[in-house]
């Protein structure tokens, strides 16, 4: 079996899996419809440590109204936010430092509220008279600024029409810092003590964000983590179907609603407890929440409860942050190989200052540290073209005796010392290497819009203009030429139609994946070229001698 046909199959088997995964998504997209009332699996009970008299994610309004309320505008350096004073919700936030996915003039909006789509950041409080995310609160300005000289910027809602409660909802924004804290503080002015709960949600529709490519799908919804269960994803799917399965209780952990490149997750405080939860609200609308309970309020007394909203760019560093949130940038099952291949790409881009000639470097390197697998293997492959015309004649002589013809290949392969499955054990060993680096340019924010150089402005996107994958198949097709001819006719043809095949596939693929199939095909070209030519040179000698 000739490796570099070993190669081509499991690469376009691989190629093909994710073409025909896109066009069965675009043209079976899933259809949601809400149902009358949330699965009993999408409602979990209360955590143990909340008492039975403390409400919990039961008691949640469902209902989403789209009321307008008065907006209130913060702007940070790194981000612009709208809140509502309609349960003081947070309805938009831009990026300053990221721009639309179809217009780089733009700011980036991860959070945003429209007719057709949904995806905002809501709290409240859980307990008889206390403000939900329905409830109206005032502000005393409706605009904030991070000023010079400030590390942070306070925003103060008090809530309106309380009874019985003095009750405050506090944003905090840090400069430098995509990290918003949100919470409350509760005085207790009536006669009784009250023991209320805090909910802290995400509620997003399940439509995937815009600039994505129906050809290579990646994950929107949402996912749970837990020390216990580590990194889990809840399709929206589950949630509609009562499959969603997660930890609902711990004393750890966070929850949060990821997108291509982006996540906003709640990230309580260690070791305080919490009730994790995941609903279908209605008409095709989600929340991802956790419930934090509150210790009892006595007559007179105050206390504030918070926790921490992340809504950035998902990056591998978000450890740092919180335990697990760096799992967000997904790399597939071969994060193992992906990260280290990313944190190397991402000294040479230190270095050079140009992701693609980084992945330039990154290949060159790459093809060094397999220099003497790739070379057993050209040398394999090299003696089954110096052999070409030899195996052509014992096929001649056994014609469409098939049992003979093997057995005559065998004899010649063993008489000239060739194993002619030589070539595919190290091209198995790097395919998990392309695969990786395919899922860490595709996964990666910091490919977005990531120049290289001419017509090529985001290496994270398809080449506009397809000279990139036209130039891979040129290079494959030179492949071709200085590979053995297959005895099979049916192969050769099949040969000879791969790279038309492969540029068509590459034309959906990331200009950056591209790039790096393109320099890894000039190095095995040269490669090869240069050990093929000493083995016809040696069978020459042999020849005359």
């Amino acid at each position: 079996m000739d490796f570099q046909r070993f190669f081509l199959l499991l690469i376009f088997s691989f190629s093909v899996f994710l073409l025909w995964e896109g066009w069965q998504r675009s043209q079976h997209p899933e259809t949601q419809s809400a149902p009358a009332q949330a699965p009993a699996a999408s409602a979990p009970p209360v955590a143990a440590a909340v008492s039975a008299s403390r409400p919990g994610s039961t008691e949640i309004q469902t209902q989403q109204k789209r009321e307008a309320g008065q907006k209130i505008t913060v702007k940070t350096d790194l981000l612009v936010a709208e809140i509502s004073t309609v349960g003081g919700d947070l309805r938009r936030l831009e990026f300053t430092q990221h721009y639309d996915a179809l217009d780089k003039s733009k700011p980036f909006a991860l959070l945003q509220e429209q007719k057709a789509h949904t995806y905002i950041a809501q709290t409240g409080l859980l307990g008889d008279g206390l403000p939900t995310h329905h409830s109206i609160f005032a502000a005393e300005a409706s605009e904030y600024r991070l000023e010079k000289g400030k590390d942070s910027v306070e925003v103060r809602l008090s809530a309106i029409d309380v009874k019985g409660a003095k009750i405050s909802k506090i944003f905090v924004f840090r400069r430098g810092s995509y990290l918003i804290e949100v919470g409350y503080e509760i005085e207790n002015i009536s006669p009784t003590s009250l023991t209320p709960s805090a909910y802290f949600q995400l509620v997003r529709d399940s439509t995937p964000p815009e600039g994505g490519s129906q050809f290579v799908p990646t994950y929107t919804g949402p996912a749970v983590y837990t020390e216990q269960e580590k990194f889990q994803k809840v399709d929206f799917s589950d949630i509609d179907k009562g499959k969603a399965n997660y930890p609902q209780r711990a004393d750890n952990g966070w929850i949060g609603m990821l997108q291509h490149y982006f996540v906003a997750a709640w990230l309580p405080k260690e070791k305080s407890q919490r009730e994790y939860y995941t609903k279908h609200l209605e008409n095709g609308i989600y929340s991802a929440g956790v419930i934090l309970p509150v210790t009892a309020i006595n007559s007179g007394q105050s206390v504030r409860v918070s926790t921490s909203l992340y809504a950035g760019p998902a990056q591998i560093t978000l450890d740092k942050i919180a335990p697990g949130l760096g799992l967000t940038v997904d790399y597939g099952w071969f994060t193992i190989i992906a990260n280290p291949l990313f944190w190397l790409l991402t000294y040479l881009q230190g270095w050079v200052h140009n992701w693609g000639v980084a992945i330039i470097l990154l290949t060159i390197l790459i093809k060094l540290a397999f220099f003497p697998l790739s070379a057993a293997s050209y040398r394999s492959m090299g003696k089954m073209r110096v052999v070409a015309p030899k195996l052509e004649k014992i096929k001649q002589q056994y014609g469409d005796d098939r049992e003979r013809l093997h057995k005559a290949m065998m004899e010649l392969y063993k008489a000239e010392k060739i194993n002619p499955l030589g070539g595919c054990l190290p091209v198995v060993i790097q395919i998990p290497v392309f695969i990786a680096l395919y899922w860490s340019i595709l996964a990666s924010v910091e490919m977005r819009y990531a120049p290289f150089f001419g017509w090529i402005t985001d290496l994270s996107a398809a080449d506009p203009y397809y000279v990139l994958p036209l130039i891979m198949g040129a290079s494959m097709i030179i492949q071709t030429k200085l590979n053995p001819t297959p005895p099979d006719p049916l192969q050769a043809r099949l040969m000879q139609i791969m790279p038309i095949v492969f540029s068509v596939v590459f034309f959906f693929f990331p200009a950056g994946l591209v790039l790096y199939s393109i320099v890894n095909n000039v190095l095995s070209i040269l490669q090869q070229w240069y050990i093929t030519r000493g083995l016809e040179a040696e069978a020459k000698g042999a020849a005359k001698a």
